[in-house]
This record gives structure tokens, sequence and C-alpha cells, in this order.
């Protein structure tokens, strides 16, 4: 699949991928619209959409549904958020089989135990190295596609430290993972020398509120990153903006003061490609 190479190339360059999140298939197509190289999923974001906190509240073939949906509307790469694989290392044979379908280029899977929590959330619980390494060999024998990604993350700074972190990624890296994701660094210094202390290409997640600096991506490409995901972005955008659109709307039972700061009509029929449809319509059922 294209996508898949694509990202494998944007991997293998000496610069830095900005990749922002999508929630839907619609924020998905609004990332395209504005020219980024790859789109990221997150599970994150998917749960909060349907009224859940990240938690790992919704289950695999939910989550895959979603994915696909997204994966249809777009043509650029696509990385998702598949937790922790949704069980042991079985699990995760079906679950990479079940990601692979949808057609995205990639998946992130973590070490936390199952039912995971988000990464900056407190109280998580990671399992064993050497049964993530397993799951990792899991995932890299189950893709049926070479250029499929596999990335690993490690959840173990806030549980063991950040050198047990360390040591977890290039077992993990070892095992077959594409691409390490050292989750929640706590300080610019331990942002700095994760690059140089894994032996693969490195993924930063991104946002503000969260246990992690948020640098500039000058400084982040300077340190060696190669992946930058942006997960929750334009989501708290979009959550923003409704709620000021709502209160308008309760105040004074329309929304005519706040129609400068919404999408004409046009701007969302170019959002969902209206006329690329209307071409197809006419095109396959004669209309004029």
């Amino acid at each position: 699949m294209e996508t898949r190479k694509q990202l494998r190339k944007h991997i293998s360059e000496d610069k830095y991928l900005v990749v922002p999140g999508a929630f839907d298939a619609l924020t998905a197509r609004l990332i395209e619209i504005a020219g980024f190289d790859a789109l990221y999923l997150t599970g994150g974001g998917f749960s909060r959409a349907n009224g859940y906190p990240d938690m790992g509240l919704m289950t695999m073939l939910e989550v895959t549904h979603w994915v696909g949906l997204v994966c249809d509307a777009v043509t650029i790469p696509v990385i998702a958020d598949a937790d922790s694989g949704y069980g042991n290392a079985i699990n995760v044979v079906r679950t990479v089989r079940e990601f692979e379908k949808t057609g995205v280029a990639g998946i992130h899977l973590e070490d936390q135990f199952a039912p995971k929590k988000c990464g900056h959330y407190e109280g998580k619980e990671i399992v064993p190295p050497e049964e993530m390494a397993g799951k990792i060999k899991a995932a890299v024998d189950a893709r049926r596609d070479e250029d499929f990604v596999i990335i690993a993350r490690t959840d173990a700074i806030a549980v063991e430290g950040f050198d047990a972190a360390i040591d977890r990624m290039n077992l993990y890296l070892e095992s077959g993972a594409d691409v390490g994701f050292v989750e929640a660094p706590q300080n610019r210094e331990q942002l700095e020398s994760i690059p140089s202390k894994i032996n693969g290409p490195a993924l930063v997640n991104v946002f503000k509120g969260g246990k992690t600096p948020v640098l500039p991506k000058a400084e982040f490409t300077e340190m060696g990153y190669r992946i930058g995901i942006y997960p929750n972005q334009t989501h708290r955008a979009a959550i923003f903006a409704a709620k000021e659109v709502l209160q308008v709307l309760k105040e004074d039972g329309e929304t005519e003061r706040y129609e400068d700061r919404m999408a004409s009509w046009m701007d969302r029929e170019v959002a969902v490609n209206t006329e690329w449809w209307r071409e197809r319509e006419a095109e396959y059922l004669g209309l004029d």
C-alpha cells in the first residue's frame, strides 16, 4: 500500500515530520486539506468523541471501525493508536490483522496492562519488559505487509524511571519495532537524550497540559526526532469553539454575532469533498 511506503520514507529521512491528531474522518479531511503529510488517530480522541475518558473503554472492533472510516476519507498516511494491543501477544496477532485491514499505515503498541490509561494520567501499570518484547515480535510476525509500521511505546518513565524506559525501548526495537515512542518524558534533559539513547527512529508526543515540555518544531528537529504527534489540538479547539457558539445560541436564541467565527456552507462542502461525489454521481448515473 502506497501510504505505508510513504510513511516508511518519512521515517527514513533525517527530518522531523509534524503529524496532527484527528478524532474523526472530518478532522482527518481537514488535516489533509491543510497540507500535512500524515495524520495521527489518537485513541484518547476517539474515546472522548464517544463520551468516554481515555481509559481503554472502547473495544478493538469499535476502534478499527473508526480507523477504517478515516482511512477511506484521506489519501495521506494514517498512524493509529492500538493501545496495549487489546490483550496479550495472541490478542496482538489479531489486533495487527484487523488494523491492517483498515488501510492504516502504522500503529503504536504500548507496554501498559490492559485496560490502559492515558499516558499522562497517574496510576499506570506496565507489563514485564519480556512480555512486551513478545508482543512486539507477535505484531511484526502477524503483519502481512512488510511496510506496515510497528511503533513501540513505553510508559515506564513514571513507573520505573527514565533509564529503565530507555532499556525497555531498546529491547522493543531489538524485537522488531520500527520506531520508538518513549511516553511522557518529564523535562527537557530527558527529551534531548531520548533520540541518541534509543537504537531506532524516535517519536515524540506533543501537547499542552501533559507531563512533557512543549517545544518548537526546530528544537525537536535538532534533538533528532523523526516524528512528532500532536494528538489533541484539533479536539481541544473543537470543544472550545462548540462551547462558545452554544453559549451564544443560549443567550441570543440565534448565532448571528458568531457567524464570522464559523465555517461557511461552502467550507463545509469542501471539507467533505462534495464536488468530487457530485462528479461521480453525474458520471455513473448519466446526469447532466
